[in-house]
């Protein structure tokens, strides 16, 4: 274990620990702190009885439970770790910070304390498949890889493990990036457009959050900005190291780009070196290609073209992510629980198909604009199966678009998934695809997309 990990974990003995918000971001953390003498408080606004398990597991691993609506009222700690979904600037936070309590999170806890390089993607789409590619290439590069963030998987925990020669590599959010003030070794972000804005004050904050990522670099750091994206390309003037482009539209001076033949090269100061080709990506679309150019120039001096290429042609994907389901009756259903965004539905599903085909759409509404996916429904989708609190906005946002008649699409009214999947069955004849990709969160009817994705699968399975 490197010193400055040890010395840190050495100091939490006898130290007050809250851990805020009882989830997987956080309870690995229990065992590693009460490991080192410190006394742990798990904190959440739910029953113990809404926590199920995991109140049982923090209370095993060694936490006192602190639950219920007004769990941070009066909360005696010296430390509180903050779930990325609390709100940075929310009064009780701001009220501990200002008697003197530190408030931090475990991935700026962990970015203080990794001895080996940082690797790390933001962006409001791709980043999950961009991250794992990543990792998947430096792996096929043998090198020791530790992957997590918002992927899932809290890398703090790990932190006794890892070595100097060693990479990790992270996803993380605009809730995990707005309190950073250190960034990565290497910051990529693939792109930007509104997104959480239930959650942000304004598109500013969450811009600002994202900027992050490269904002705290030094001049030996290395930046990847996505040049066909505004808001992402205007990040450039913030970089003070390296800096890298892609596109898979235009030509880029340093970094990885697409040609009109579909040929992937990267170029440095001037010097092309052909790569391959995008047939060679086995997970399909244009939104991949995207996330590919951005890999490779993340991953560039550090992985060889072979290792690039046979992880494009090996990888298949994540899961949520236009994961094929199953086949019945001649019908093809893919579950794209992930595209929680206009633009993920639009750049994913609606990208990857010539005919038209049966989407699932609607959830939780993140304060969004469907106006540009509505028009893009009408060209793309035959039937439109809608549900949740973001229903009524996409069926006007169809109805609105220039190109919409009567039937087209035809658009159906559902109240849950259950109806949905039935729907979505009757509707479908032999040779349609059928794709849950809901362009919203799903958090009016499920924990997280994760949750909504499975229970999509489980239901199409049952037909």
């Amino acid at each position: 274990m490197n010193t400055k990990a040890q010395s840190f974990l050495k100091s939490l003995k006898g130290k007050k620990i809250a851990l805020c918000g009882i989830g997987r971001s956080h309870l690995p953390l229990v065992s590693l702190f009460t490991k080192y003498g410190a006394a742990v408080t798990a904190c959440d606004k739910r029953t113990e009885e809404q926590l199920g398990d995991m109140a049982v597991e923090a209370t095993n691993a060694g936490a006192v439970l602190r639950l219920g609506e007004n769990y941070l009222d009066n909360l005696d700690a010296d430390i509180v770790f903050r779930t990325p979904g609390m709100r940075y600037y929310m009064e009780e936070l701001t009220l501990l910070r200002e008697k003197g309590v530190t408030v931090t999170s475990e991935m700026e806890v962990f970015f203080d304390l990794c001895p080996c390089k940082i690797i790390a993607v933001t962006g409001s789409d791709g980043k999950t498949t961009t991250t794992t590619v990543i990792s998947e290439m430096l792996k096929a590069e043998g090198k020791n890889v530790h992957l997590g963030g918002n992927i899932g998987k809290p890398l703090l925990p790990e932190i006794e493990t890892i070595s100097e020669e060693d990479y990790a590599v992270v996803e993380l959010s605009s809730f995990q990036l707005i309190s950073m003030r250190q960034s990565p070794d290497v910051a990529v972000v693939t792109n930007l457009a509104p997104n959480h804005l239930d959650v942000h004050k304004d598109m500013q904050e969450y811009i600002d959050a994202k900027k992050n990522i490269v904002l705290h670099q030094n001049a030996f750091s290395k930046a990847v900005l996505n040049l066909d994206n505004d808001i992402s390309n205007s990040f450039s003037k913030d970089v003070r190291g390296v800096l890298y482009k892609f596109s898979r539209r235009q030509q880029v001076s340093n970094g990885a780009y697409m040609k009109e033949n579909g040929d992937i090269v990267f170029c440095e100061n001037g010097n092309e070196t052909f790569i391959m080709n995008r047939s060679d990506i086995k997970i399909p679309g244009l939104h991949n290609v995207e996330n590919y150019l951005a890999a490779i120039s993340a991953v560039w001096g550090d992985v060889s073209v072979d290792s690039i290429v046979k992880t494009a042609k090996n990888f298949g994907g994540v899961a949520h992510r236009n994961e094929f389901v199953r086949e019945l009756n001649g019908v093809k259903y893919y579950n794209d629980s992930i595209a929680s965004s206009p633009t993920r539905t639009a750049l994913g599903t609606l990208s990857l198909y010539d005919e038209k085909i049966i989407v699932i759409l609607g959830g939780y509404d993140k304060h969004l604009d469907y106006t540009d996916l509505g028009k893009l429904i009408v060209k793309k989708v035959k039937t439109a199966i809608i549900m949740g609190a973001t229903g009524p906005k996409i069926e006007q946002a169809i109805l609105s678009a220039d190109e919409y008649s009567k039937e087209n699409p035809r658009i159906i009214k559902v109240n849950n998934m259950e109806e949905a999947v039935q729907a979505a069955f009757e509707s479908a004849q032999s040779g349609d695809i059928v794709s849950m990709s809901p362009a919203s969160a799903s958090f009016d009817l499920y924990k997280n997309f994760e949750e909504r994705g499975e229970h999509f699968k489980s239901l199409v399975n049952k037909l």
